[in-house]
């Protein structure tokens, strides 16, 4: 069915070439086409045509809440069955008592990044009264913090003192009363929901034209690794990558190239892709998509992250991954 979708958007004479050569030479004699196919611009362009791009391009998420420090509010913005993101509800919210971006454990401030929700805290995991009836759990720091120097933990959302007094800020948690925050656990699924953090306002209405060119580049990036192709590989990453256990970029050039050298057969897919722009910046973005990885030697199956950094020509750069 995909494969007819994609013989269908681009066009009949490339259709009526590739199901000649799939007639005689059978499926593996088209399968680099097809992977070629994704990596042009024109396939993206049309392919994210009618998306909603509120947030980015995003498709392994129904829910965003977005948390504007400068206002103390969290917005909760949910999916429709067409995939389009709709404002539902705004929380009065506290932040931590200093402004600015988290750095270090104790500063006191809440983070500005992109985080998923990864637990939730209840009286039933013993939380504590002070965090009110509900807590979330946030993946704070995460690989862009982390690629930057940043630490500490226990970034939550969470609700209000129970029994004791309440301050009117937080030590960098997201905080809002005791009723919201279970209304809210009624409205979402946190393993599909996103969070994004910044000091004012979120970036919205994010431009097509460069979600499509980070969408054609990923899969540009996916070619050259599927067909060991080095050099256009390594023309990808930044030269201040860092990989997510340290390697920099002369240890990963090396790693790389020794692997390539066994030119073997591969199967790569992606799906669950979201390309999101990082809050207070104007040229990274984070991309997270699973990974299905498949050679003759190694396999791998498992959630990816890329932190890229976009080029005023809009050439992608890899910061880092994991």
């Amino acid at each position: 069915m995909k494969i007819l979708l994609l013989l269908f958007i681009t066009g009949t004479l490339f259709a009526n070439n590739i199901l000649t050569n799939y007639r005689i030479n059978g499926i593996d004699s088209i399968k680099e086409q097809m992977d070629l196919e994704l990596t042009k611009l024109e396939y993206w362009n049309q392919h994210i045509q009618n998306k909603d791009t509120k947030f980015g391009y995003i498709e392994s998420y129904s829910n965003i809440l977005t948390c504007n420090k400068d206002d103390s509010t969290l917005s909760l913005y949910s999916s429709d069955g067409n995939s389009t993101f709709s404002f539902k509800k705004k929380y009065g919210a506290f932040t931590g008592k200093i402004k600015g971006d988290k750095v270090k454990e104790g500063d006191l401030k809440t983070p500005i990044g992109i985080y998923k929700l990864i637990k939730k805290l209840s009286k039933e995991t013993n939380l504590n009264s002070f965090y009110g009836p509900l807590a979330f759990v946030t993946s704070y720091p995460n690989e862009y913090d982390r690629y930057r120097g940043k630490n500490g933990s226990g970034i939550w959302i969470h609700g209000l003192p129970i029994e004791q007094e309440r301050d009117e800020f937080t030590r960098g948690c997201i905080a809002i009363n005791n009723l919201n925050i279970e209304s809210l656990e009624t409205k979402i699924d946190i393993s599909k929901t996103l969070l994004i953090i910044n000091d004012s306002k979120i970036q919205k209405n994010i431009s097509k034209n460069i979600l499509s060119s980070i969408l054609s580049q990923l899969y540009n990036w996916r070619y050259a690794w599927l067909h060991s192709d080095i050099d256009n590989y390594l023309k990808f990453y930044d030269l201040e990558f860092v990989r997510h256990d340290g390697m920099d970029i002369k240890k990963f050039t090396r790693y790389k190239t020794r692997i390539f050298k066994k030119v073997e057969d591969k199967s790569i897919i992606f799906n669950n892709i979201n390309v999101i722009p990082y809050p207070n910046t104007n040229n990274i973005f984070q991309i997270t998509f699973k990974e299905f990885y498949k050679s003759d030697t190694y396999k791998f199956t498992g959630n990816k992250t890329l932190i890229v950094r976009i080029d005023e020509d809009y050439k992608m750069k890899i910061l880092t991954e994991k």
